[in-house]
């Protein structure tokens, strides 16, 4: 059974970096989609970024763009989200996803993805 876990959330000074990490056990890594999705209290879980398998290809919601960067370590079975000048808006629980039987496109919707952590806090103070 693929288990997702999560790291690196804390508390963190508006303007600083973050970097979340999010280790895939119990299944083919390589050969899944992965992605970040966050949701804040009192809304919606929503789409943060999403990486191939492949080529690692990536793609971003608008409101993270140039501003998160997420990558893929298949030697270590996990995905990192690099988080930098963050604001107080970006508060919210994190998670990381997997997507089993993946192609090329991009997966940005929550029914997308078969495998998903438990969620890590990013909290970020003004």
């Amino acid at each position: 059974q693929e288990q997702l876990v999560e790291s690196g959330g804390g508390l963190v000074q508006a303007g600083g970096p973050l970097r979340l990490s999010c280790a895939v056990s119990g299944g083919p890594f390589s050969s899944y989609a992965m992605g970040w999705f966050r949701q804040a209290p009192e809304k919606e879980r929503e789409f943060v970024a999403t990486i191939n398998r492949d080529d690692g290809s990536t793609y971003y919601a608008d409101s993270v763009k140039g501003r998160f960067t997420i990558s893929r370590d298949n030697a270590k079975n996990t995905v990192y989200l690099q988080m930098n000048s963050l604001k107080p808006e970006h508060t919210a629980v994190y998670y990381c996803a997997a997507r089993r039987l993946s192609s090329s496109v991009f997966y940005t919707e929550r029914y997308q993805y078969t495998y998903w952590g438990q969620g890590t806090q990013v909290t970020v103070s003004s």
